[in-house]
């Protein structure tokens, strides 16, 4: 008598999905080759200096007004000057 394999349980969405943090990749620096990692797909390549365009990246960066951590009618509390 064999005992059958065990089969995975089903996955199920909660309601509210819990949100997902930036992932590490890596690549290789198109300049100098080195390895790099980076958030999502973006790079910069610390030997070089080469830097990738942000929308090469994995995921759209979140915009400002979806910051609920920023204090009402502030627009913009990092800026110089």
């Amino acid at each position: 008598m064999s005992i059958p394999p065990a089969t995975p349980a089903p996955e199920s969405e909660p309601e509210h999905a819990a949100v997902i943090g930036p992932e590490i990749t890596y690549a290789e620096c198109r300049q100098c080759g080195t390895l790099i990692a980076g958030l999502d797909g973006r790079y910069s390549c610390g030997v070089c200096g080469w830097v990738n365009h942000h929308s090469e990246g994995h995921r759209l960066l979140p915009r400002a007004e979806d910051d609920t951590t920023r204090a009402p009618g502030v627009t913009d509390n990092n800026r110089l000057g």
